[in-house]
């Protein structure tokens, strides 16, 4: 199985295994209708070719939010069918439409919780999915993704937290009603060659919340009701958010988030267990659905392990295909060193805590969207070269400092790359070129010998020659 391999979902056939997951990007004004910003966004992210490119999280119903896109009434279908229609026109990319539902939270901390609900809410809850599928149709969606994960609706039923008890909680078997119940609806309105992907966590990642142990489970009950794909996070959960004060609880700040999104200080691929662990579980039981991992995967090389081992069938990328939309056409083109490379450091997770258009922080300064180049030229370094000097810095720090790289279209960045003890070299990070040429490196250590160069790249990615290597050992005497 290869990544450029196409990839039987159902009734649609993915041109390669790889997913943009859906990414909030608060581009939406707070009337949920798609607007200009919105159709350049994803007209950008399908010129990539993505196998799958999922639409952000769209709201079943109409309780009031911050911006989100919206397709709880007929009048939203026109704007998502041309964004379809424009996403086609760029790309042979297959699209899909996330759909949510959310219950209310507030600037006090206060949020509701599922108990609050009644009988007659959790069924408004199931009709509401129904609607929105049938818009999701409407509108020219190759697919509708049930969003069924995270700190929302559905997933908070599906917890081990869910103390309901009547028949939607209490037991997994309760726990799994609502879910079962929304997936029935929707494959009854939408019929039985339309794809429903689910999304949903391998791992609630909180104290007292469901493991692997209940989620294969979950997806065993998904797949023998029909669902074509599965896509496996993690975490996001309210019940260990960071309340700010003034600010509604955002369920990514405290670990559970972390685990949704891994920041650089967690190993790529942190979460691959739990889709391995639930493809194993259908597989050895019959049941050969398309699952998607997701989670801190940046390279090809881990993507590809991913499906050599069997781990998923199809590979989610949302920070990296944020920070770079032509991944997937880069690597398929033997060009992955002219990939812009995510660096984890969550940025575009600030923002959208924060109400803020969602970007990358290794765009260009004041960028809404990702650069566009067909530029082959890379940056050079000027006659003098690099010049890279490193310095001990207070505190145990390290700061690299060089002399800026000269290109036509202009320097978007440099490449930090280090290697430890005459080990590889890795990419420790990246800067944009507008934030001056240096860096401080926070993680070097007394004793060990270390050897650092830095790359420009330009709009395109295109990469220049290595600097100059320079040598640097923090020295043991700094040791109390």
């Amino acid at each position: 199985m290869m990544l450029f391999e196409p990839a039987a979902v159902g009734a649609m056939t993915l041109p390669n295994r790889i997913v943009l997951p859906a990414m909030v990007t608060r581009l939406s004004g707070e009337d949920g209708l798609v607007n200009q910003d919105i159709l350049d966004r994803y007209v950008r992210l399908a010129k990539g070719e993505p196998g799958l490119l999922v639409v952000e999280a769209t709201a079943v119903h109409s309780s009031k939010s911050g911006p989100l896109l919206r397709l709880s009434e007929d009048r939203f279908i026109e704007g998502h069918r041309e964004l379809v229609r424009r996403a086609r026109a760029a790309s042979p990319s297959k699209i899909a439409l996330q759909i949510i539902h959310f219950l209310k939270v507030a600037r006090s901390g206060w949020r509701q919780k599922i108990g609050d609900l009644t009988q007659d809410d959790i069924k408004l809850i199931i009709r509401q999915y129904g609607e929105a599928a049938v818009r999701t149709q409407q509108a020219g969606y190759d697919a509708v993704e049930l969003h069924m994960a995270h700190a929302y609706t559905v997933s908070s039923f599906l917890s081990l937290r869910n103390a309901r008890t009547d028949a939607y909680g209490g037991s997994l078997e309760n726990r799994m009603r609502l879910m079962s119940e929304i997936i029935l609806e929707v494959r009854r309105r939408v019929g039985d060659d339309y794809p429903i992907g689910v999304r949903f966590d391998g791992e609630e990642c909180i104290t007292d919340g469901y493991g692997l142990n209940d989620s294969r489970e979950m997806a065993l009950r998904m797949a023998k009701l029909g669902i074509d794909y599965i896509s496996v996070s993690a975490g996001g959960k309210f019940e260990d958010a960071v309340h700010k004060a003034g600010q509604p609880l955002y369920p990514y700040t405290g670990y559970s988030g972390d685990r949704c999104m891994p920041p650089r200080v967690y190993p790529d691929g942190f979460n691959d267990y739990l889709a391995a662990g639930i493809k194993r579980y259908l597989y050895d039981r019959g049941y050969h659905v398309t699952v998607a991992t997701t989670g801190k995967i940046r390279t090809s090389a881990h993507a590809q392990r991913i499906l050599d081992e069997g781990m998923a069938d199809l590979v989610g990328m949302a920070r990296a295909l944020l920070a770079d939309p032509d991944w997937p056409k880069k690597v398929r083109d033997g060009r992955e060193d002219q990939v812009v490379r995510c660096i984890s450091i969550n940025v575009c997770k600030a923002l959208d805590e924060n109400f803020k258009r969602v970007r990358c922080y290794l765009w260009p300064r004041g960028a809404v969207h990702a650069p566009e180049s067909d530029d082959r030229v890379p940056p050079a370094w000027p006659p003098g070269g690099a010049a890279l000097r490193v310095f001990e810095e207070p505190k145990g720090h390290v700061r690299l400092a060089w002399s800026a790289a000269i290109d036509p279209e202009g320097v978007y960045g440099y490449w930090v790359e280090r290697a430890a003890e005459g080990g590889p070299w890795e990419l420790i990070s990246a800067t944009r070129a507008d934030m001056h040429a240096t860096f401080q490196d926070g993680s070097a250590v007394a004793g060990t010998v270390y050897r650092y160069r830095v790359r420009a790249y330009d709009l395109a990615g295109n990469k220049s020659e290595p600097s100059n290597v320079v040598d640097f050992r923090l020295p043991m005497s700094d040791v109390r």
